[in-house]
């Protein structure tokens, strides 16, 4: 068994939201994701040892991070909700999307710095061009409900079957006219990654 990381492709999404039918807003959020496409060791049989791959894509983690606060513009201070995700070719099985938790999770929170609040995320098992939807809350407090929200990923030609799609999801904002109530970004006072 290789474990070397090999990386097919790299696939990066921004979206610059004026308005969600409302008034515009006087800055626009950035929202976006960033996927890393690479071959799975694994695939096509059940390997009871993974965590040599874990800690071998820490790298890929922190490549993915970077690459997607840069389409965001590179200030750090201006992410204010993450989230996560990882979709796992056919021949894969769903533990090898979860090996995305530490080297995805750790390496977004560890380049944003303040960044209390654990990373949400979605994995599954599926096609090529399956749609992955990353979920997102906010960086410091996971009940700030402002920033609930989600981000599709989709690369059409991936994952193939012997392929994961690992993705990372950022947003400079909240929804852009959150009005349901709930703890406000502003009345973060735990600082415990919660409230």
């Amino acid at each position: 068994m290789s474990q070397e990381i090999a990386i097919r492709k790299t696939v990066l999404h921004v979206e610059e939201v004026r308005h969600d039918g409302g008034p515009p807003l006087a800055k626009p959020v950035l929202k976006g994701w960033c996927a890393v496409v690479l071959r799975n060791p694994f695939a096509g049989r059940h390997e009871p040892e993974l965590m040599w791959m874990m800690e071998a894509m820490k790298p890929v983690g922190l490549m993915v991070a970077e690459k997607l606060l840069a389409g965001l513009g590179g200030d750090p201070t201006a992410v204010e909700a993450y989230g996560k995700g990882g979709l796992v070719g056919e021949a894969g099985e769903l533990e090898h999307g979860a090996l995305w938790h530490v080297a995805g999770g750790y390496a977004m929170r560890g380049l944003l710095g303040k960044a209390l609040a654990i990373v949400p995320s979605m994995t599954k098992v599926g096609p090529m061009g399956a749609l992955l939807d990353l979920p997102i809350h906010h960086r410091n407090a996971a009940y700030v409900r402002s920033h609930f929200d989600g981000i599709t990923c989709v690369v059409p030609d991936a994952p193939r079957g012997d392929e994961i799609l690992f993705a990372l999801a950022m947003t400079t904002g909240p929804r852009p006219h959150a009005r349901v109530g709930g703890l406000r970004q502003e009345e973060i006072a735990a600082w415990d990654g919660q409230r």
